[in-house]
């Protein structure tokens, strides 16, 4: 339930936002000049805002499409990421997220027609071929999808850009809307995916691993072609347990068939996120591991990291052609 929304002046008749509001006739209304004098100030309560979060109905100016970070594709050589939205609705205690932004309130950016037309721009300046462009980086794609109409808008402009294709990476089960039209051929809903006794400790607030394979099989039986997405890799004792239970389980109720890709990940986090984050959870035994410091980024000692690393890509293999397999190679 989002009890207070805040509203940048200019956006007062906007339809979007005017349809929100609608939604939510009992918040709190609040307006503002941008949106950065309620996420940007320093000393906000970063774990009292995430226990009820607002919601930001903003204009974003510029920065529309960005070329995504070295080694995050699944195949192709020209890679984006745009983002409708800044912070998630589930609260994963190894979200880089936490770490970069300074308040927990989801900032909706209202203005799609500005994405599409960056979106054209960046087709239109790459050349011939196709591109990628990943929704899911600084959001869940889906997790607030009746109060955003992300996708609705979205889908049929992909669908009409063959050359375009759209990740939308998630957690969540919201899907009807996905479910009540024809599948996007250039489209992957991309699932991220962590073993359920490792999920249930670090991952608050998402679904349960059955859940999203129940939404990933409902959209497979529809024809939507569908992503793995294991990253981060997270250890625990025990690990290679976990992570041979999870794909097991996950491959006894999908087949190769029904996958566009598979892409596996180590846990690591720029330096000053990582800090944030023992800030915030201090008793988060996630961040008590064996980590440690390279090149300005935390993650797992290395031998450790390539232990783990090797031994998920070794088993996922069994399940899986290496067409569609993706590695994210660790150091």
């Amino acid at each position: 339930m989002i009890d207070v929304i805040y509203i940048e002046r200019e956006l007062d008749d906007h339809p979007r936002v005017r349809a929100i509001l609608e939604r939510y006739p009992q918040a709190t209304r609040v307006p503002c000049n941008r949106y950065t004098e309620v996420f940007n100030p320093k000393s906000q309560n970063f774990r009292l805002q995430k226990s009820r979060p607002a919601l930001i109905l903003a204009r974003k100016h510029d920065g529309f499409v960005l070329d995504a970070p070295a080694n995050y594709a699944i195949g192709g050589t020209r890679n984006h990421y745009f983002s409708h939205m800044l912070n998630c609705v589930y609260d994963c205690r190894y979200c880089f997220l936490q770490g970069m932004y300074r308040s927990a309130h989801y900032v909706l950016f209202v203005n799609y027609e500005d994405f599409a037309s960056a979106i054209d721009a960046a087709l239109a300046s790459s050349g011939p071929g196709c591109a990628w462009f990943f929704s899911g980086y600084d959001c869940d794609s889906l997790a607030l999808e009746p109060v955003t109409g992300f996708a609705e808008h979205f889908l049929p402009f992909f669908a009409a850009r063959p050359n375009a294709w759209l990740e939308l990476r998630t957690k969540s089960t919201q899907i009807r809307g996905l479910l009540g039209r024809a599948p996007v051929a250039n489209c992957v809903v991309a699932f991220s995916l962590t073993p359920e006794r490792i999920a249930h400790a670090v991952e608050h607030r998402a679904p349960s691993m059955e859940k999203r394979l129940d939404a990933m099989l409902r959209l497979a039986e529809k024809g939507w072609r569908l992503g793995l997405r294991f990253d981060p890799l997270l250890y625990q004792q025990g690990y290679r347990e976990h992570y041979r239970q999870m794909f097991q389980q996950v491959f006894q109720r999908l087949s190769c068939a029904q996958l566009h890709s598979v892409s596996l990940g180590s846990f690591r986090l720029p330096r000053s996120f990582f800090r944030t984050l023992q800030r915030l959870y201090p008793d988060e035994i996630l961040f008590a591991g064996p980590l440690e410091e390279h090149a300005g980024m935390v993650s797992y000692q290395k031998d450790l990291e390539r232990q783990l690393f090797d031994f998920c890509a070794n088993e996922l293999l069994q399940y899986i052609p290496e067409e569609i397999f993706f590695p994210c190679q660790p150091r």
